[in-house]
């Protein structure tokens, strides 16, 4: 042990964040520990103090001085002493010293002990740091690349970590080929005993949600707000967005001028169809807008049931309820209703439009 302890313990406390007080309390309880094991008959009381600045490591134990005779015995011995006789080293105060006792070949041990520590400590600071970073980053996107197939899990490296998508948080339409890179939604960030267990998703509606924020300035800066949004990943995503500013077209500040906006956004996300909706506080006009493409006829509403009775053009019909009822699955899920489509040739005392 030497000065270039001192020096590795200043380079860390800069680098890693560690506080050299907390290094050398963890060196000294290591080195502690240490000394007991190694050594036969080592003393109960004893205390290891590392200098850092030197880098010399002393042990000690502690010694009770009999105020009747000036003998000295070990702390452990007079407390057990004193326990079963009261008296028996005379009513005045004696006094505790403490004396050297380092063995002659323990600088070899704690110089070992001491880099373990060292190596040690500085892994649990770098996972700790990712750990913050990434609990900051909760709920938020980050870009990753594919590392390799962990059986039916997807390794994903993300630069300080590797990261976990698991098969419910993929879409089966989407090829997660080696060495691709893509962006992720993250969904949980635990500390574990390995590390930070960071998961992702590509399903997620937040994926959605932020890369909005990344494309569109408006909805980035809160002009524009998405107030909801149901997705079926990889295949299709409908989004409500409303506008807070007059000036500002919330359907058109999303799409962007010749659509370069949701592209880019349909692109990340491998072809997935998005219908951009305008938010209403008039359900009937919400859920109008939220069958689109189609043509809505009429809409009457039932509050106790949370149902909407839409009519629509018959030849508008499949088109309102979608391959596989998709549109109006997405749609009752935007708008919180039950949507029961009908051809408005039910209507009764209304003229069908087809």
């Amino acid at each position: 042990m030497n000065k270039d302890l001192f020096f590795a313990i200043e380079q860390i406390e800069r680098a890693k964040g560690i506080s050299r007080d907390t290094l050398k309390q963890a060196i000294e309880a290591a080195l502690l520990s240490a000394y007991k094991k190694n050594f036969k008959g080592a003393h109960k009381s004893v205390e290891v103090i590392l200098d850092p600045s030197t880098g010399d490591v002393k042990v000690f134990t502690h010694k009770y001085i009999n105020p009747e005779n000036g003998e000295t015995i070990d702390i452990d011995e007079y407390e057990a002493l004193s326990s079963q006789s009261p008296n028996r080293f005379g009513s005045g105060p004696g006094e505790i010293i403490q004396v050297e006792i380092t063995p002659k070949d323990f600088g070899r041990i704690a110089a070992q002990t001491a880099k373990q520590v060292i190596m040690q400590r500085i892994r649990e600071a770098e996972r700790s740091l990712v750990y913050d970073e990434f609990l900051e980053r909760a709920e938020d996107i980050v870009t990753g690349v594919v590392n390799r197939r962990e059986g039916k899990n997807i390794i994903v490296d993300l630069e300080k970590i590797e990261s976990l998508l698991p098969p419910n948080e993929q879409i089966q339409s989407e090829n997660y080929r080696i060495g691709a890179r893509m962006k992720f939604y993250i969904i949980e960030v635990k500390k574990t005993s390995r590390g930070p267990r960071i998961v992702l998703s590509r399903s997620h509606p937040g994926l959605v949600k932020r890369l909005f924020e990344l494309e569109v300035p408006e909805v980035h800066d809160g002009f524009v707000i998405i107030k909801a949004i149901a997705r079926e990943p990889g295949a299709r995503t409908k989004i409500a967005v409303e506008s807070r500013d007059v000036k500002v077209d919330p359907i058109g500040s999303c799409i962007g001028n010749k659509g370069t906006r949701v592209k880019h956004v349909t692109d990340e996300l491998r072809g997935e169809k998005i219908d951009i909706i305008r938010w209403s506080n008039d359900p009937k006009v919400f859920i109008s807008d939220a069958l689109s493409p189609a043509q809505v006829t009429l809409v009457e509403l039932d509050p106790n049931s949370n149902t909407a009775r839409v009519f629509v053009p018959n030849d508008q019909l499949s088109l309102a309820i979608g391959k596989e009822g998709q549109n109006a699955r997405l749609s009752a899920r935007l708008t919180g209703w039950r949507i029961d489509i009908k051809s408005d040739r039910e209507i009764k005392g209304v003229p069908s439009s087809s």
